[in-house]
């Protein structure tokens, strides 16, 4: 890549962990009995900020060649990060990072970093024309601490400057990971210490802009007096300094350092409960370079840091808490604010729509986990119903044959006969669904080994998106409705706790007579009782103005709704293929999930013995495949 050409407008250079944050809150590390699965690391946390507020990054580090480092690869590829400088370390494991909330002030953290995989990082890792490609680069002050990393952070300082490019420099100082601090002591933030000092300073003179909190001012100055420090600082540099001042919100300091710290630019923060202060300081660092990187007034860009950092510490979680662009507007534009930011409601559904995994602008689906209606094929057939799980791994596979590995396609598969599919369904890219309700059931009942349903859905694994069928009518009897309506708020919030997804599917027509309203009176009731589905999947006989108010309610109630797929109902083939017309219309419909449709003829024929593995999958690729090209027709004919 030729040097003037700026590809990114940020890569970041060190650590790269994984975070196993403490489930329980308000007690000591010991008695903490689950743990939350996140990426970690400063640099790393910050990239994955300011890919979310919409700047394009890279980040250079090493991972482990393991489950770990695979992990952090493809969250970062979600988040859209630039990992060609992520290497794979097949002789060291990634690093772990184990963390609690215990209160207010206190969050321990344990470091498991001996010979971990971003430690040892050298100057081999930089290719300068990967580091010429950004506008800038961001080095933080836990790679300067060995001289293998020092020497490959300078490096990618030096080539970043050679080519008129700008560096950061985030102090980041955790005095355990320079051998300051006992192990159990990692949340520590400083120890006064002459060689760190110099060490750090060496990378001064490269710098355009230094951030840290007071207690990094004073490692990097050299004095625990803030204002000598930076005054210390500014005889080796003449870089922007950022002062974080906690919920105080920060400082800034573009020239010469003034006696005090209120006579720097000083722009208050936002008054926010602290859940967790962890991550804070790398969500100001992704805000503020929001803004810098923009050509931001400096006060601008301090709003954007304070924000972001305000956020962050509301949350469970570093990395998967950082707002992205839209949410930090929203919270911006608020005229007020809970105190307990969390517990707003908009602010944290615009975050969850905002993290959500994949983009589906066309969803086809095919859905086979349909229990009871497969035990009755078995029976009729006079089949023992173990050999389910069997047709439903032929099933996969006929899904596999059409999609060829298209993540536009999806499974909607079960854990009671489908479990090995499921399971084969892991180690393919394709959108995964999976029921809860138990069969048939009305009142809505689920599906569960547990009295709760979090239990249950916090078992799955988080690319599972949960499935309810709830057989509902708005002119159901009001205990009826009522009740139904009970357990899905209590399902919707299950699984926003457990950070699954949520497709409903609504079946009205069975329950009573249907007009061209009844769907969409239907999807307004769950709205108004603060159910938000990621996904909605109905009846596919509306007419081309029942889909237009299907559409105009979901978009009104939620524009950040993923869409509309189509159910099958059994219908013939035919009939289904023509009302696709009218629902391609509807720019909130991506597709379909049909599947007796297609599997209850080869399935029977199956279960029978009249046809082996290889035409059950033939009989059902066909099938699936021409529905697939009928859909895709319709909606290239309303697209034109």
């Amino acid at each position: 890549m030729a040097p003037k050409e700026r590809a990114l407008d940020l890569i970041a250079i060190g650590r790269s962990s994984v975070d196993l944050y403490g489930q329980q809150i308000g007690g000591r590390l010991e008695d903490m009995g689950g743990f939350a699965k996140y990426v970690g690391g400063s640099p790393t946390n910050t990239i994955i900020g300011a890919s979310r507020l919409g700047l394009k990054t890279g980040l250079v580090t090493r991972v482990g060649a393991d489950h770990m480092g695979r992990f952090i690869r493809e969250e970062l590829e979600r988040d859209g990060v630039d990992v060609r400088g992520v290497k794979s370390d097949p002789e060291r494991l990634t690093a772990l990072v184990i963390l609690g909330i215990r209160d207010h002030e206190t969050f321990p953290l344990i470091f498991y970093r001996e010979n971990c995989a971003d430690m040892a990082l050298d100057e081999s890792d930089i290719d300068e024309d990967f580091i010429r490609s950004a506008g800038c680069v961001l080095l933080s002050g836990t790679h300067l601490s060995r001289k293998n990393v020092f020497a490959a952070s300078l490096r990618a300082a030096k080539a970043a400057k050679a080519a008129g490019r700008r560096v950061v420099f985030d102090i980041d100082y955790r005095p355990v990971l320079w051998g300051l601090e006992a192990r159990d002591k990692g949340e520590n933030r400083f120890v006064a210490d002459a060689k760190v000092t110099e060490q750090l300073q060496r990378i001064l003179p490269l710098c355009d802009l230094i951030v840290g909190t007071e207690e990094e001012i004073h490692i990097l100055g050299g004095s625990t007096d803030t204002v000598a420090a930076m005054r210390a600082i500014r005889k080796e540099s003449d870089a922007l300094i950022i002062c974080k001042l906690g919920a105080m919100g920060c400082a800034a300091y573009p020239d010469a350092i003034p006696d005090t710290i209120e006579e720097g630019i000083v722009v208050p923060g936002f008054p926010v409960e602290v859940f967790n202060v962890l991550g804070a300081g790398d969500a100001f660092m992704a805000g503020f370079l929001r803004g810098w990187l923009r050509g931001e007034p400096v006060e601008r860009c301090c709003t954007f840091g304070n924000a972001s950092g305000a956020i962050v510490v509301s949350r469970h979680g570093c990395a998967p808490a950082m707002p992205a662009w839209a949410e930090m507007e929203y919270f911006l534009a608020m005229k007020q604010r809970p105190h307990r930011l969390r517990e707003d409601k908009q602010l944290e559904h615009v975050h969850w729509a905002g993290v959500r995994r994949g983009v589906y602008d066309e969803l086809t689906v095919f859905a086979f986990d349909h229990r009871s209606q497969f035990e009755d094929i078995a029976r009729l057939c006079n089949a023992d119903e173990a050999g389910i799980g069997a047709f439903k791994t032929l099933a996969l596979r006929a899904l596999d044959t059409v999609a060829k590995r298209d993540a536009r396609f999806g499974v909607l598969l079960d854990g009671r006969h489908g479990m090995r599919a499921l399971e084969a369904a892991a180690d393919l890219p394709y959108w995964i669904g999976r029921p809860i309700e138990r069969p048939q059931s009305c009142p809505l009942e689920f599906d569960t080994g547990h009295a709760d349903v979090a239990t249950e859905i916090a078992e799955w694994p988080l690319n599972h998106v949960v499935k309810c069928l709830v057989h509902y009518h708005p002119d159901d009897p009001a205990d009826l409705r009522e009740r139904q309506e009970r357990q899905v708020v209590r399902l919707f919030d299950a699984c926003r706790s457990t950070r699954h997804e949520l497709l409903l599917e609504i079946i009205c027509s069975k329950s009573g007579a249907v007009n061209g309203i009844t769907a969409t009176r239907a999807i307004q009731r769950f709205y108004d009782l603060g159910v938000r589905p990621d996904w909605w999947k109905l009846e596919p006989g509306a007419n081309a103005d029942s889909w237009a108010h299907i559409e105009r309610a979901v978009v009104t109630n939620d524009p950040l709704c993923r869409g509309v797929v189509l159910l099958g109902l059994s219908a013939p083939k035919e009939e289904l293929i023509q009302s696709f017309a009218s629902a391609a219309r509807a720019g909130i419909v991506k597709g379909f999930a049909v599947g007796r449709t297609i599997f209850n003829e080869p399935a029977t024929r199956w279960f029978k013995g009249e046809i082996g593995d290889a035409a059950a999958v033939a009989a059902m690729a066909a099938s699936f495949s021409e529905l697939v090209d009928a859909w895709r027709g319709a909606k290239k004919a309303h697209t034109r």
